[in-house]
Formats: structure tokens, sequence, C-alpha cells
């Protein structure tokens, strides 16, 4: 697996990296945590070494899934993890708000090393932007657990441009975690430039599209009663039937390239810009197996411009977030 390297502190992570949270949370039912923590030991083994959770995917028992699993790994992989949500005060499963104040975080970070079992925590993302905490606090107070060594790395997720300028000034952002596919763009028009000009890297979260960008879900699919994808616009039967477009465009340029529709996105991902590395998830060792082998694709100037211009004529249907989630992308 190749390497890609992360803001100008040199963190350096395999060019795909594994996104856990749906192993614990949000797609219906935790998977079995045995077959869990197998298949995170299987990614190391196949070269990946990069990992995403967050105290909230549960909440907290994702990041103790990740923590077990990993522990063997010490030194030889990055575990991100993020804080920002208010939790349940009665121990619930929903988050009830945000809450980035300078205790809040250190709190957040005090508990997710205990969970994780590793004595820093290698990249500590702003979950989402806090209206009411000035980004110049979140960052000092992250700047604080970097000096004392509790925090190597900070990132943030869903910041726009200003914010990300900002947090910068105060503590460098390694990475951005944004969402980022075929099928979401939005990060195009002012966040890439801008982590370009700063030299920070660029995590797309559901490059995949939550499934859909794989070819594996139509307008008849049925999730469970658990799953969030349920209350998501972008996954109405009208929405994925005007959206199947965009897929049939990725299994034609996988018939050229002899690549599942899958391998497709993740190639583009990889092919916009060398400091993008995206953390596609899955609960199945062959859907793995699969993703990872995108990283081994050469999509050519040529490949790009034809995905560029089919996918210009595609208007994506559907809000990408219930409205609520929606109004908490950063500005």
């Amino acid at each position: 697996m190749k390497k890609r390297t992360l803001g100008k502190g040199g963190l350096e992570v395999s060019a795909l990296g594994l996104g856990c949270m749906g192993m614990s949370f949000g797609y219906g039912p935790a998977a079995d945590r045995g077959e869990m923590a197998s298949l995170l030991r299987a990614a190391v083994e196949r070269g990946v070494t990069f990992f995403d959770t967050a105290e909230v995917y549960g909440p907290f028992v994702n990041e103790e899934l990740v923590g077990e699993a990993l522990s063997p790994f010490r030194g030889q992989v990055v575990i991100a993890t993020k804080f920002g949500f208010a939790l349940d005060p009665a121990g619930g499963p929903q988050w009830v708000g945000l809450d980035s104040r300078p205790a809040h975080i250190r709190e957040v970070a005090e508990a997710s090393l205990k969970r994780l079992k590793v004595d820093a925590l290698d990249l500590f993302y702003q979950h989402r932007v806090d209206p009411d905490v000035p980004i110049e606090e979140v960052a000092g107070a992250v700047a604080d657990l970097i000096r004392e060594g509790k925090v190597r790395h900070f990132g943030l997720s869903e910041a726009g441009a200003q914010t990300i300028r900002r947090a910068h000034a105060v503590q460098p952002v390694a990475a951005v975690q944004s969402e980022y596919s075929l099928w979401t763009r939005g990060p195009e028009e002012e966040v890439l430039p801008t982590l370009e000009e700063l030299g920070i890297g660029f995590v797309p979260y559901s490059p995949l599209g939550r499934g859909f960008l794989t070819g594996k879900i139509d307008a008849n699919t049925t999730f469970d009663k658990n799953d969030f994808r349920n209350v998501v616009p972008r996954f109405t039967p009208e929405a994925r039937t005007a959206n199947q477009a965009l897929v049939d465009l990725l299994g034609a340029i996988g018939h050229k390239k002899n690549a599942t529709p899958a391998q497709i996105a993740l190639a583009w991902l990889l092919a916009q810009k060398p400091w993008i590395v995206p953390i596609p998830g899955t609960t199945k060792p062959a859907r793995l197996e699969e993703n990872l082998g995108a990283a081994a694709i050469e999509l050519t100037p040529e490949d790009l411009r034809e995905i560029e211009d089919a996918a210009s004529r595609i208007t994506v249907q559907g809000s990408r977030y219930p409205e609520r989630m929606e109004k908490m992308t950063g500005r």
C-alpha cells in the first residue's frame, strides 16, 4: 500500500484508510465484535495504517473496539478520533447538541485515550464546528493537549474555508475531514483550494456515497429500521432512481478498467490530489479487499476527463443529510 502525507507535520498514512463507524453505529445493529476485530487486523496486514473512529459512534463502543483490536499494532498505525458533540447525559445513544468548550475537549481527550489504549491521540478532529465557541479557543485547547503530549495532530471535520484559516493560524491543521465523492462535490469550491494553499491534508468520508456508489443499492433496497439512511433525503426511492445514472457511469468506466464501480469511485478520489486519503468503511472482508484494490488502479487523464464530462451532465437528487445535520456544516 502506498503512503500519503497529511499536513506539514509529517503525518504519514496509507493511501486508503478505514472508516470504522459502521462497525458499531449508523447502519443498523452493531456487527459482531470479534468479527470486526478480525477485520481491523486484516486491514493492517493488507497495509492499512489509518483508522477513523469517534466517541459519538455508539457512543463509545467503536473507540473501544478499535482500541482493543489495534492494540498489538501500537506505533504502526494512526488512529483518528473526534470531539465536539454533547452526548445524552442519561446515557442514551443520541447526541443532544454540540460542545467544543475547551474543558469538554479535554474531558473527551482523556476518555478517548483510555478507550483507545494509547498514550497520545494521533489525530484529534473537531467533529462539527460549534457556533457557540470561537474556533480560536478550540484550536488553542487542542494546542495545549499537543504541548502536553496527549495529542499529536489537530483536525477539523465539515469546516468551511474561513474556519479552517482561523484555526490553522492558532494551531496548524493536519487534515480536514468532510464528505466528498462523485456525488458530493461541495469541497471543490472553496475547501480544497484552501487546503492546497495552506498545506493541509484532506480525508473524504463516505467516499462511496454511504454504499450507493458501489452499485449494490437500488430503488427497491430496504434498510434496517436503525439504519440512518432511512431519513436521508438522497436515499428516498425516487432519489435513488434518479441517482442511478452516476452508478451507471462508474460501471461503464469500471468495465473498461476491469474494476468495480466502488474501485473507480475510490480511484477517482485518489487521482484528484496526492494529499487526499479516502476512508471507506465496511464490515465485510470481501469489501475490504475490493476497496483496497482501488489503490492499484491508474486512471489516465483521458479517463478522468470522461468521468468529469459525464458527471457534469448528471444532477444528483436529494440532500446528503436531514435538515438538522445539514445545517451543521461550518463556514
